[in-house]
């Protein structure tokens, strides 16, 4: 297979996410598929929240009294954190088997999930503990980062808990300096998941390669092409934004058109049973709750439909990208394309 540029590989990425998603199209395979890239590939992953209140002091909002720190309170955190730490390693570790699942389904052109499940079971463990390594010295780079911060923090944190209210100067203070540091560290950290994902994983699944091994033949081709790999990097988080932006753009007016049409009907019912008491009260409850789970699943079949092609497309670009530089994967990319049937494959962990 050919080294191609990073730009270059955009278009061979579309046309073989449209074969492997489309040619040929049965929707039951392309929801699976499509609900597997968009939860592996991670790139819709967006939370934020915001809160509000009436009138406040000048200055900041006021604590309240639970903010007072007992030993009761720090165990039921710590058992807390514990637990949702637990939770979360166990969910991260399906979440890698599966990557491998649906990396095996685009580099051998097959479209069932469980072989890919079964297969690599033991180098996706590997690669888990490899990831949760590289995450914690990620974690122990940004306590080291942070000392400097520690004192400020300390410093609000007791203002706010003898008087009550944030201290708005103090906060900025102490927040500002902390941006151009968060920014850097957000951008370590995507890039320590292109290399991760689209580089280093490959070697886990085809080589059964080492963490050890499978870096220094990643770091040996970055050295050697330290453009393409920058190049690549930067479109990798671009092309999700501007896709992203597309489908937003082209789908606003209908989005809207859907929803207000949902969220009408779902009024029209509630004020019809508005007054209703008794069984036609439950009747009513049970209609508005039927059309609402409608609804919602209405949105999340229109995610996976739209998700789907962008999430398959960036796996597919870090394949044909990687592809060309790895010849182990690159013989497997073209030997599967060239095959008219799907095929299951070995990897080098007979």
């Amino acid at each position: 297979m050919l080294a191609l540029s990073a730009a270059d590989s955009v278009s061979l990425a579309i046309h073989r996410t449209r074969e492997f998603l489309f040619r040929p199209f049965s929707w039951g395979t392309y929801l699976k598929l499509g609900l597997v890239a968009i939860i592996t590939e991670g790139s819709a992953y967006n939370s934020g929240s915001s809160h509000g209140g009436g009138e406040r002091s000048h200055t900041g909002p006021v604590l309240p009294p639970s903010m007072d720190i007992t030993a009761v309170k720090v165990a039921a955190i710590v058992a807390a954190i514990l637990l949702t730490a637990f939770i979360a390693m166990w969910l991260f570790y399906l979440l890698t088997r599966l990557r491998f699942a649906f990396f095996h389904c685009l580099v051998y052109n097959t479209k069932e999930i469980r072989p890919g499940w079964r297969l690599y079971r033991e180098p996706a463990t590997r690669f888990f503990w490899f990831n949760m390594a590289a995450g914690l010295c990620f974690l122990l780079v940004i306590a080291v980062l942070s000392l400097p911060f520690i004192a400020g923090l300390w410093r609000l944190f007791r203002e706010m808990q003898q008087t009550g209210h944030t201290d708005i100067a103090l906060l900025l203070s102490v927040v500002l300096p902390m941006i151009p540091l968060i920014v850097l560290l957000a951008l370590a950290a995507i890039t320590i998941d292109v290399v991760l994902r689209d580089w280093i994983m490959p070697h886990f699944a085809i080589d059964d390669a080492t963490a050890g091994e499978a870096w220094r033949a990643v770091w040996a081709r970055i050295k050697a092409e330290k453009r393409q790999f920058l190049v690549y990097t930067l479109l990798r988080v671009a092309l999700p934004v501007v896709a992203i932006a597309v489908l937003f753009t082209v789908l606003l007016i209908p989005g809207l058109i859907v929803a207000g049409s949902i969220a009408a009907l779902v009024y029209a019912i509630h004020s019809a049973f508005a007054s209703s008491t008794g069984g036609a009260a439950e009747a009513g409850l049970l209609v508005q709750t039927f059309f609402g789970s409608v609804g919602f699943l209405l949105m999340v079949l229109l995610a996976i439909c739209l998700g789907a092609p962008v999430s398959t497309g960036l796996r597919e670009y870090a394949l044909m990208f990687y592809g060309g530089r790895y010849p182990a994967l690159g013989d497997i990319l073209t030997e599967s394309a060239s095959q008219s049937r799907p095929i299951t494959g070995t990897s080098g962990m007979d």
